[in-house]
């Protein structure tokens, strides 16, 4: 008869410990499905570090060989103004004309005065940003020779890059983390609950963009993170 209430006592107390540990595990397993999910954002701004420059200017007459030789005179002068500068050879491509039979045009009431109308373009490719943008704004100098560059063709315009995101990844990932868990971190006392480890965590895509129309040479580098933290009481 003992031996039966020892047994049974130890019985008890096993079931007990195992309600126990049932409940304590169930516990557990309600906060950690308890999360909140939280986006950190990075925004950087940096300068350009390299810039297209496509030189335009335009050339009419009715003699194909004048028209030929006044193109590569304009297009010598150009090569001289910009290696006088500073801009090296590699930097500068010479794209062929373009060139417009005018009298060739279907639907012309009337003869045009000039019967080719050619398009040539000079292009400059350099990482020297500032040195560019210095002759961008003294281009109005080839005027005394004659050689007027031509603006507003969409196909033609200045841009400017940033190529080096690699450098700034790392740096902006780890801001982007931070403000992440800060956000975290309010929710969590506001909630009266701690915050525990990542759950999960997905990095967003970086984009660059102009910081605004009128500095298209200074670029904003933005990206967001989304973390997902279990809270714990």
């Amino acid at each position: 008869m003992k031996n039966l209430r020892i047994e049974a006592l130890l019985l008890a107390l096993g079931l007990f410990l195992l309600g126990f540990m049932i409940k304590s595990g169930i516990d557990n397993f309600k906060d950690k499905e308890r999360i909140v999910s939280v986006k950190g954002l990075a925004e950087m701004e940096v300068p350009a570090d390299k810039v297209t420059w496509p030189l335009i200017y335009k050339v009419i007459g009715n003699d194909a060989s004048q028209l030929y030789d006044n193109i590569r005179d304009k297009n010598n002068a150009i090569i001289d103004f910009l290696k006088n500068n500073g801009i090296t050879d590699e930097e500068i491509s010479i794209g062929a004309p373009e060139i417009i039979d005018l009298q060739a045009e279907r639907y012309q009431s009337s003869l045009p005065a000039y019967r080719c109308n050619a398009t040539s373009v000079i292009t400059v490719s350099s990482r020297n940003v500032g040195k560019v943008r210095e002759l961008i704004a003294e281009q109005s100098t080839l005027l005394k020779q004659g050689i007027a560059i031509t603006g507003g063709d969409y196909r033609y315009n200045v841009s400017y890059e940033f190529t080096g995101l690699n450098d700034i990844k790392p740096q902006m990932i780890e801001q982007a983390t931070q403000n992440a868990r800060a956000s975290a971190e309010k929710f969590a006392r506001d909630s009266e609950s701690k915050l525990g480890k990542i759950r999960n965590a997905s990095q967003g895509q970086f984009t660059i963009s102009d910081r605004d129309a009128n500095t298209p040479y200074i670029k904003s580098v933005r990206v967001v993170t989304t973390v997902n933290y279990y809270l714990t009481q």
